[in-house]
């Protein structure tokens, strides 16, 4: 920080980690803004030895790289016309009139090398209250940048308390509508954030009261399931929150494991989504040491994991002591790893094909049945004695 304000004396710093600074959250970036011109920033920052990435020249925003560690930095502007997705934007050296073009009064502050807290919206006061509120009129900045609607909700389930901004919902209920024309990737990126959100419940509740929850996840399941989810402490894993949304067989039919093609989602996500509506090996808190490594030798650690709370949540709904010792145990049994290979069954004398598919299956049952706990070799002496079970 200090190279970057040798080089820009005026930047401050803005957005979220203003904001988390100043309710004792963890910081994860470091954003700022600047009145100097983008090509003039980085002509300055290069000088003294940041790296410069122009990461998005046409918004006046340039990444400075200072010791292997990135900073954002976006020249001050104001909008010159916007069509509810994108904004043409002209540069300013005025910092409120680049503050009036945030989305919410708690995302409009800034903070200068000095310690200076540049307030012009009542931000900070919001955010001692828990109140999410847009900077000027709701309705004028949905229609700016209908993800605002989104935005809110995501913000309301990590910061606010109490009841929600009036305007704000009346806004959002007249113009939910216009979210059908946000691409479904910043859909789903916001809705990920919203789930892993520590006032998820109330959040949710809100989006239905306003229709919102309607239109990104329509034949959505009741939310009691997730209440009693949440009733349980689980971690803050929007996948599997996204999961008691769609159980199997609920709503229209298509399954948790579809609605990740709806949201266009990562494979990998995908494949976890799928993974839970599969199921799998049977989780319960009864399950003894050969139990346990049963289980994670069919299935991956980290999905039986986020299974046990899923399950948890449908059996008792509620904190349980029993359930907690399941998952340390998960974490801390050694993963088994069954040895036999095709060339120990060519040694045995087992021809390669389908006789050494049965057999190898019918080790590894026989493997599982043990608690998985015979090595190579007794897995070969097993082969061995049913080969010649004399």
């Amino acid at each position: 920080m200090a190279r970057i304000w040798q080089a820009l004396p005026e930047a401050r710093l803005v957005g979220g980690c203003v904001r988390d600074l100043l309710c004792s959250r963890d910081v994860h970036d470091l954003d700022l803004a600047s009145p100097v011109p983008p090509e003039e920033a980085q002509r300055r920052l290069e000088e003294v030895g940041a790296r410069v990435i122009p990461t998005g020249l046409e918004h006046g925003t340039i990444t400075a790289v200072i010791d292997h560690h990135p900073y954002e930095i976006t020249t001050l502007r104001r909008d010159v016309s916007t069509d509810g997705r994108h904004a043409v934007v002209a540069w300013t050296d005025d910092w409120e009139e680049d503050a009036q073009r945030r989305d919410f009064t708690i995302n409009a502050m800034s903070l200068d090398q000095d310690g200076q807290l540049h307030d012009y919206f009542g931000g900070l006061d919001d955010l001692r209250a828990g109140k999410v509120r847009f900077v000027g009129q709701a309705a004028r900045r949905i229609e700016e940048d209908a993800l605002r609607c989104l935005r809110f909700f995501r913000f309301f389930a990590r910061y606010g308390r109490g009841e929600p901004d009036g305007e704000a919902c009346q806004a959002i209920i007249r113009l939910r509508e216009t979210m059908t024309r946000l691409s479904v990737e910043r859909v789903a990126m916001e809705l990920l954030k919203i789930l892993s959100g520590p006032q998820l419940l109330r959040t949710l509740e809100l989006m239905e009261e306003t229709g919102t929850l309607a239109v990104l996840l329509p034949h959505h399941a009741p939310l009691s399931g997730l209440g009693r989810l949440l009733a349980c402490g689980d971690p803050a894993e929007p996948l599997h929150r996204l999961a008691v949304l769609y159980p199997p067989g609920g709503g229209d039919g298509q399954g948790m494991a579809d609605v990740g093609a709806h949201l266009k989602l990562s494979n990998e996500s995908r494949d976890m989504l799928a993974a839970f509506a599969r199921f799998g090996p049977e989780l319960a808190v009864t399950l003894d040491d050969d139990g346990i490594r049963r289980v994670l030798f069919q299935q991956d650690r980290s999905i039986l994991l986020l299974r046990s709370w899923l399950v948890q949540a449908q059996e008792l709904g509620r904190p349980d002591g029993s359930w907690n010792e399941l998952r340390h145990r998960l974490e801390t049994v050694e993963q088994p790893v069954f040895h036999l290979a095709g060339r120990d069954l060519i040694a045995l004398g087992v021809k390669p094909g389908p006789e050494m598919g049965r057999w190898l299956k019918q080790t590894q049952h026989w493997w599982l049945t043990q608690g998985c706990r015979p090595d190579a070799g007794a897995c070969r002496d097993w082969v061995s004695h049913q080969l010649s079970p004399s």
